[in-house]
């Protein structure tokens, strides 16, 4: 990154006005990179949380709905929630959502967009299945239905094979989303948007009036870093290192979690999903936070609370493999005596 920061020196004209859209030569090389139809755009946005609330705002009117799946991401129910959506979700499953369910929900609730993550999704880190993806992407053309499809762990996978985007089957009824926050650097702050051009064009008029534009000279070395002949290096090294660090959390979670734990298998991104015994997973997160170990419980991921399984979302892309063993050595502590409580089981 040094190269490409020191560079900006000599580019004097990035540290003036640009355009909303974001900066040219890095909206043009995305184009191809991205490869995308003659009829989309991208846009640039200052993380890609802030092109879901651009979305937000162009496309939700209060009481409208906007269909996710339970659990969901959190930051996408926060932007939903600020502009007074009516969430409704749909359960999920190994392979994704469930089909039934998601279809009966577009024919009676009529949703303007459905939000989804589907490559290895935040809390489950499931990975949608390539039938799954053809059929959604089926029902949301027949039911008129928007996909909104987030992509910030896409380039993470570490096993298995890759698999189309779910807008690519429904390239005219789908904006996607795409972040560099785990493949670059979290602190660029720079998301891509990418769609149809009728369907960025609000985006972008909404964008000028919050900010004028995201960060000319992150969007530069954003350029910069991809075009350099060592970044796709760079991915593989992250995806093996995230591999290893998953394989260790996975086996010392097999070896230490207590009987009626059930743990959900990745083939990348960075969560790990833990199904548990009924118990109070914020009493929980809280005993094992003061004894150095960070889990995020599971009611936080569903709109209503209170319909949540017992579950926790591990992340295992920050710590050392030693880390990681001891980490699952005191949550499997923690969770054994919070078991043995009478009253954990009512909660």
């Amino acid at each position: 990154m040094k190269p490409t920061l020191e560079s900006l020196c000599d580019m004097p004209e990035v540290f003036q006005y640009g355009a909303t859209a974001g900066y040219g030569p890095l909206l043009e090389f995305l184009n191809g990179y991205f490869e995308l139809p003659e009829t989309h755009i991208a846009m640039a946005c200052t993380g890609s949380q802030q092109g879901l609330d651009l979305i937000a705002r162009a496309y939700v009117n209060p009481g409208d709905k906007v269909v996710m799946e339970a659990p969901s991401y959190l930051g996408a129910m926060q932007v939903f929630g600020l502009v007074q959506a009516e969430i409704v979700t749909v359960p999920q499953n190994a392979h994704g959502p469930d089909l039934v369910a998601l279809e009966t929900c577009f024919a009676e609730q009529a949703p303007k967009m459905f939000y989804a993550v589907p490559d290895f999704h935040n809390p489950t880190g499931v990975c949608w299945s390539l039938e799954t993806r053809k059929q959604v992407a089926a029902l949301c053309e027949k039911y008129h239905v928007a996909l909104i499809e987030d992509a910030p762990y896409r380039e993470l996978r570490f096993s298995g094979e890759a698999l189309p985007l779910v807008s690519d089957f429904c390239p005219q009824h789908s904006i996607v989303l795409r972040s560099f926050s785990k493949i670059a650097s979290p602190g660029l702050r720079v998301g891509i948007v990418t769609g149809k051009r009728s369907y960025l064009e609000p985006l972008i008029k909404i964008k000028q009036g919050a900010d004028l534009h995201s960060s000319v000279p992150m969007q530069a070395v954003l350029l910069g870093l991809l075009q350099h002949e060592d970044f796709d290096a760079h991915i593989d090294t992250i995806r093996a290192l995230y591999k290893t660090r998953y394989e260790k959390m996975f086996n010392a979670l097999t070896n230490y979690l207590p009987e009626g734990c059930d743990i959900n298998p990745v083939e990348g991104g960075m969560f790990v999903w833990v199904t548990l015994p009924q118990c109070d997973t914020f009493a929980l997160a809280k005993s094992l936070l003061s004894n150095g170990v960070a889990v995020v419980p599971s009611p936080v991921f569903y709109p209503q609370h209170q319909l949540a399984s017992s579950a926790l979302r591990l992340n295992f892309t920050n710590a050392t493999p030693d880390e990681l063993e001891e980490a699952v050595k005191r949550l499997s502590k923690g969770l054994s005596e919070q078991l043995a409580q009478p009253e954990a089981m009512q909660a």
